[in-house]
């Protein structure tokens, strides 16, 4: 179950996952945060920034140009 949703539509690199980063930050461990990008590089950013912090991707989808990434604070 989703804990927080991060919209960072039309937010272009390196925004999403600075914003990404700084939620995780916030957030107590097994709690799960939504990204929901339009900005393909973030299907390179946040899985790099997620090897860095150890939290883990659990699941990510692409539907048109929108990415939506699943992700469980450790």
């Amino acid at each position: 179950m989703v804990s927080i949703t991060l919209d960072a539509l039309g937010k272009k690199c390196p925004m999403p996952v600075l914003l990404a980063k700084k939620e995780l930050k916030k957030m107590n461990s097994g709690e799960v945060l939504e990204v929901i990008s339009d900005d393909s590089g973030s299907l390179k950013d946040i899985p790099s920034l997620l090897s860095k912090t150890g939290d883990e991707l659990l699941d990510t989808t692409q539907d048109g140009e929108v990415i939506t990434f699943t992700i469980k604070k450790i």
